[in-house]
């Protein structure tokens, strides 16, 4: 019996030590496969980060020099369009998209010298409930008055979490000042607003192409036209894009039959998206400026090239490629240019943008109206223009 179980705890170890070499070369080969996938460059990279981790003499802001490495590197791609986010800057984002975020409502103009301009208030946001108003002035926050100097600090210091508050000392168009006290709470941008015109032409405003943007443009139309619209205006001017799933529902349900978009990855997949026989048929037009980007730009060049519909303002900004926000491990994220983009008539926009029909341009004091949601429609020379087209076209 003794012999047995001498017998039995050799061939024990000799399996432990058979699956333990077989661990470690296993382990081996896989770190021999990671290192040939990350190749020469991933390895320098490493090897550089080490160096400095652990040969440096000095004390150093580690996520510092990351956020350094990282931009430096996407910089170097030399695409205008790709572009690197520290965590802080990544979770903004994301909630820009959802077109939620955690705050007091306001957009503010930071190249103010002394305080912080609002250029916009959200509707129902804590901001217009407590009657903040555009070309009012943020002068000072909790306290801290606002300067060149304290001025990011004080953009921070807006921000914060769901239910704590903010103090704001607010100095009005006439002058005046006073304090209001700002509690924090999810706000919810509205990315598509309408309205009826003279001559019963409906215009629809689209702020960008995120989440929910589709069923606000839809639900805006079939409105206008319930109330009789012969005529549809959509305005893109400063909409900086969005999600392809969001401009393809809506070329879809305003036109008829036929390629609308295509895409065309970095491998060389295409992907075309189609739209039914179901269409809205109104004349249209629709407006844009430089800062109308990617979607925006789509939407307009489409509705051109299928609906016949008049493009009014300035020549867009010419971004025909789409770019795929990656997560990474800290937090931080990464655009990358992914794929291209065309009409469906394979047009594409890069560099070259789209060029209007009509050509219209706002004063800088009206673009800031504009921008704020002021600006009269009687006031508005773009707007003007397209209802004298779409007039003509009676």
């Amino acid at each position: 019996m003794c012999e047995e179980k001498k017998i039995v705890r050799a061939r024990r170890g000799k399996m432990i030590l058979i699956c333990l070499v077989g661990f470690l070369l296993g382990g081996v080969t896989a770190m021999a496969v990671t290192w040939n996938l990350i190749g020469l460059e991933g390895r320098t990279l490493l090897q550089a980060h080490k160096l400095v981790q652990n040969r440096f003499v000095e004390e150093y802001d580690t996520q510092k020099t990351l956020d350094a490495t990282l931009e430096a590197m996407v910089s170097s791609l030399g695409d205008r369009w790709s572009y690197y986010l520290n965590p802080e800057q990544a979770q903004q984002v994301r909630e820009q998209r959802d077109n939620a975020y955690t705050g007091i409502g306001i957009t503010v103009d930071s190249e103010t010298m002394d305080g912080l301009a609002i250029l916009a208030v959200t509707p129902d946001s804590p901001a217009q409930e407590e009657g903040l108003k555009a070309g009012e002035i943020v002068r000072s926050v909790d306290g801290i008055t606002i300067t060149k100097e304290t001025r990011e600090a004080a953009v921070n210091a807006i921000k914060g979490e769901e239910g704590t508050t903010v103090s704001l000392e607010i100095e009005g168009t006439d002058g005046t000042r006073r304090t209001v006290e700002l509690t924090r709470r999810e706000v919810h941008g509205i990315t598509a607003s309408w309205t009826m015109l003279e001559g019963q032409v409906g215009l629809v405003t689209i702020q960008n192409f995120y989440s929910g943007t589709a069923d606000l443009v839809k639900r805006g139309v079939e409105e206008l036209q319930s109330q009789g619209a012969q005529g549809l205006v959509f305005d893109v001017r400063n909409n900086p894009g969005g999600y392809v799933t969001e401009l393809t529902e809506i070329l879809d349900f305003l036109l008829p039959e036929g390629d609308i978009f295509v895409s065309r990855d970095w491998n060389g997949k295409e992907m075309v998206y189609s739209s039914d026989a179901s269409c809205i048929a109104l004349p249209m037009a629709v407006l844009v400026n430089r800062e109308s980007y990617s979607a925006a730009e789509f939407l307009a060049a489409q509705l051109q090239e299928t609906a016949h519909a008049a493009v009014i303002g300035e020549k867009t900004s010419g971004k025909g490629y789409s770019q795929l926000l990656f997560s990474l491990p800290n937090g931080s994220a990464v655009g990358l240019s992914t794929a291209r983009y065309y009409t469906g008539g394979r047009v594409s926009l890069i560099g070259t943008g789209l060029h209007p029909d009509v050509t219209a341009s706002l004063s800088q004091e009206n673009q800031k109206k504009l921008f704020a949601g002021m600006l009269p429609p009687e006031e508005d020379e773009p707007l003007q223009a397209a209802l004298q087209v779409l007039k003509d076209q009676e």
